[in-house]
């Protein structure tokens, strides 16, 4: 027997559609949070001009329903409902009438704004957007993407232009065009929305020339949403009842229910993420204040938690770089092996900064930077110096974050591709000086969507039977003596400080 084909032995089955940056993922888990089949595909990026990233909205809903198809065909059971989780701050927009895009959806990875945030820094208007928002004036958000877009990019806004990011645009296909909406957290990522009142910012919607009526609704992370329409590959019918962000999906797959709980996410980019409460944080520098979900609290209402948040938009990219840019290994699995089979970089420092470094330097103007090459270098000591940078960039933030809160992050809950590499496990110990730990279950950011859909159609019945499900796989203690470690880091900070303001503005 086929235990995935027989639905009886796990009972409901949850589909999580992940829609990430390069590739998209289906993925159908039962009750005991266990993968019972996948498909993935990627889809093409577009790069029309230096620091520009594009994508086709039809291209990413096409390989969306190709892989929900795929599972379904080979599963052969019921879907109890069906979760979404996207990257974030990618802007869509599409005419309501026809439904195609108006435009190729602008990445979050695109730099084209950068010279508008600093204008509108200059301006003053920082202040207003670190304390609406929580986040800072940076093109890595939504908002001056759809403004270029309202503008440069040649889209007039009228009544039936429609907006979001990819949930919202996933949502519009799965039900038709019945359902414009979205949730709490991916709209937290827009720089258009107030995260204490968890509504759209008039003030700031106006700043940027956004009308309302190109606005999702916004809605809680759990709950239905809708339901698919005819013509989808997954069949007419199902529930599409949990949406959220990437990371947050990927904090609550981690089940980091209890504040202080954190985990860093190592995909394209790499977000580190703690669970800070109910009460939203004021802003602090270096770091992103955020929506981490909002839940039915079980009476009625809905629980809300926050997060910190600190955003690295390189370390999974550099290893695509390796593959597709470099051509020094044709697999992204050759990176971890490749990279152990060398004791160090042989002094080789790599500052992953393609598209400008996020946090908690926040420099649209900073570019790659390879330094302390020598005759030597192999390609071994390339992959070890993008496997390093990873290790490096997650401690800039942790170092940020514990300075903020005022206490130390005493253990880090991994995830995300890269988290397969042993090697990186053990430098991101070192470097941290906490345990890392790393799920059974590492697809977290689609079981983080499986759990919000779940829940609301009762697969779940409390977060406490989710925690349940969150067994470890590897467990990696820090080196007693972090001399080294922290020599490391020092020759990184110095390898910083040359990457960045490399562009003039």
């Amino acid at each position: 027997m086929n235990p995935a084909r027989d639905p009886d032995l796990h009972g409901p089955i949850v589909l999580a559609l992940d829609a990430g940056t390069t590739s998209v993922r289906a993925i159908a888990f039962d009750r005991s949070g266990r993968a019972l089949h996948a498909a993935q595909r990627e889809f093409p990026q577009y790069y029309p001009r230096p620091g520009w990233v594009e994508h086709d909205p039809e291209e990413i809903w096409e390989a969306c329903d190709a892989v929900m198809g795929e599972v379904v065909a080979g599963l052969h059971a019921p879907i109890t409902a069906i979760g979404i989780t996207d990257q974030r701050e990618t802007v869509v927009v599409w005419d309501r009438r026809t439904g195609r895009p108006l435009h190729r959806a602008i990445v979050w990875q695109d730099r084209r704004t950068a010279g508008r945030c600093d204008e509108l820094r200059e301006q003053g208007h920082l202040e207003t957007v670190r304390e609406t928002t929580g986040l800072v004036l940076d093109p890595y958000f939504s908002a001056t993407k759809l403004e270029w877009l309202f503008g440069k990019g040649g889209v007039r806004p009228g009544p039936e232009v429609a907006f979001g990011t990819v949930d919202s645009w996933l949502l519009w296909k799965l039900t038709g065009g019945a359902v414009h909406a979205t949730d709490v957290t991916n709209a937290s990522r827009t720089m258009l929305f107030d995260i204490r009142s968890r509504r759209w910012s008039p003030e700031l919607c106006e700043l940027f020339g956004v009308p309302a009526h190109v606005l999702p609704e916004v809605r809680a992370s759990s709950g239905r949403f809708g339901i698919t329409a005819d013509g989808c590959a997954v069949g007419p019918g199902i529930p599409v009842s949990g949406v959220a962000g990437d990371q947050q999906a990927a904090l609550f797959g981690q089940v980091c229910f209890t504040p202080g709980m954190t985990k860093n996410t190592y995909g394209t980019g790499s977000f580190v993420l703690m669970n800070v409460g109910e009460q939203c944080p004021p802003p602090v520098d270096g770091l992103l204040s955020t929506v981490a979900w909002s839940i039915p609290d079980g009476r009625g209402g809905e629980l809300t938690h926050y997060a910190f948040e600190g955003a690295i938009f390189v370390t999974g990219a550099a290893i695509q770089w390796l593959r597709d840019g470099l051509g020094i290994i044709s697999d992204a699995s050759e990176t971890g092996p490749l990279a152990a089979s060398v004791p160090d970089t042989g002094g080789v420092l790599l500052v992953p900064a393609f598209t400008g470094l996020g946090s908690p330097w926040w420099d649209p103007y900073a570019r790659g930077t390879l330094v302390g090459i020598t005759r030597g270098t192999t390609r071994a000591h390339l992959a070890r110096a993008v496997v390093e940078a990873m290790a490096y960039q997650t401690r800039d933030v942790v170092d940020s974050m514990t300075e903020a809160c005022g206490h130390r992050v005493h253990a880090l809950r991994a995830d995300g591709g890269a988290s397969v590499m042993p090697l990186l496990l053990r430098l991101q110990a070192d470097q941290l000086q906490v345990p890392v730990s790393r799920p059974v279950v590492q697809e977290t950011t689609a079981l983080g969507a499986a759990y919000l859909a779940g829940l609301a159609e009762g697969v779940w019945g409390s977060l406490e039977e989710i925690s349940a499900n969150w067994v470890v796989d590897v467990e990696v203690e820090p080196s007693a003596d972090r001399t080294d470690a922290d020599a490391a880091y020092e020759r990184w900070r110095q390898a910083v400080a040359r990457a960045r303001g490399w562009v003039a503005r």
